[in-house]
């Protein structure tokens, strides 16, 4: 399929969640019977060593920046599993810590955290989630990480009710003065229990999924970055170090890597990335329409898309960076000095 074959598909899904309409279905009747055997045979496989607990990385990152009567930065954490952490023991090593140690560290500011992600969540779980996040208008938040899509795609609901759920999602919060960040679907052709031909499928409605969230929040005011491509050769290359023990959830150097491509994106969202917002064209950065950014994005590691500027003959348009990623350190929480 090519790139503007990609932009078309997922334009069409993320009209689909626009206007109410059910979407492009990820695979046609004929493949469905194999498409379920090949599934089961998945599930059987994933999860065997799982680790079900989810460290609480809740609290105060970077506590050594606090300055009297400056308050904290509040960083949350929505979406699945990924965005949970699960599949690690400590709290430093969820990527909720990982960014919000990272923030603090490039604002020498304290960050304070909080996480709303409920493992094994689908998109249409953020509404409660989002009304959690803004329960405390004096704890509102600075910044949103959303990391959600790969249970969308493994519960074959409509990617255009998926879309539809996480716009609203971003709406609510950039209303209530939140910056946003989505981690778009990670692909799932990589994970090690899938075989053929559900592993080919996978990825595809994974990008098919990711280029149309990526339409969706950009155009309510979010910023995304793409976790398939990157979740994908290095991923499929390194498995053992880069998967967890149930080959399903990212482990320690899983998450860090996720980790190093979304930090820039929220440190540039809350206007502390060291680096020029003019596009680089060595790096194949520039103005796209949105669909074509999102499409492009889909398919590279740790690519941006920001909106840019209003609509025009073909469409709304984007930028599209290719941000360079600093490592980020594992820190544990300051339990006994919660943000004010």
């Amino acid at each position: 399929m090519t790139g503007l074959s990609r932009a078309r598909v997922a334009r069409r899904i993320a009209a689909g969640a626009a206007y109410g309409g059910g979407g492009i279905g990820l695979a046609g009747a004929a493949t469905v019977g194999l498409l379920m055997a090949e599934a089961q045979l998945a599930r059987r496989r994933v999860g065997n060593g799982a680790t079900p607990h989810v460290p609480n990385a809740d609290g105060l990152y970077g506590a050594a920046h606090t300055v009297p009567g400056e308050p904290a930065l509040r960083l949350t954490m929505l979406g699945d599993s990924t965005a949970a952490g699960q599949g690690v023991h400590r709290a430093g090593q969820t990527p909720g810590a990982l960014l919000a140690s990272g923030v603090a560290a490039l604002a020498e500011r304290p960050v304070g955290l909080s996480t709303v992600a409920v493992p094994g969540a689908c998109s249409d779980d953020l509404d409660r989630q989002v009304t959690r996040a803004l329960a405390d208008p004096s704890r509102a938040p600075d910044i949103c990480v959303i990391m959600i899509g790969a249970n969308d795609v493994t519960h074959r609901m409509p990617p255009a009710r998926s879309v539809r759920h996480l716009s609203s999602a971003v709406r609510r919060l950039r209303t209530a003065g939140a910056e946003v960040v989505v981690g778009t679907c990670p692909d799932l052709g990589t994970i090690e229990p899938v075989w053929q031909p559900l592993r080919w499928l996978a990825r595809r409605a994974s990008r098919q999924l990711a280029a149309a969230q990526t339409i969706g929040a950009v155009e309510q005011g979010g910023r995304t970055v793409s976790l398939g491509d990157l979740l994908g050769p290095e991923f499929a290359a390194n498995p053992r170090e880069l998967f967890g023990p149930d080959s399903y959830h990212p482990s320690v150097e899983g998450y860090a890597t996720a980790a190093m491509a979304v930090l820039p994106t929220v440190c540039a969202a809350l206007g502390l990335w060291p680096e020029e917002e003019r596009p680089d064209a060595a790096r194949r950065e520039g103005f796209l329409p949105v669909a074509r950014a999102a499409a492009e994005a889909a398919a590279e590691a740790g690519t941006e898309v920001t909106a840019a500027m209003p609509a025009g003959s073909r469409g709304p348009w984007a930028l599209l960076k290719r941000r360079r990623r600093r490592r980020v350190a594992e820190t544990e929480p300051e339990r006994s000095a919660q943000p004010s």
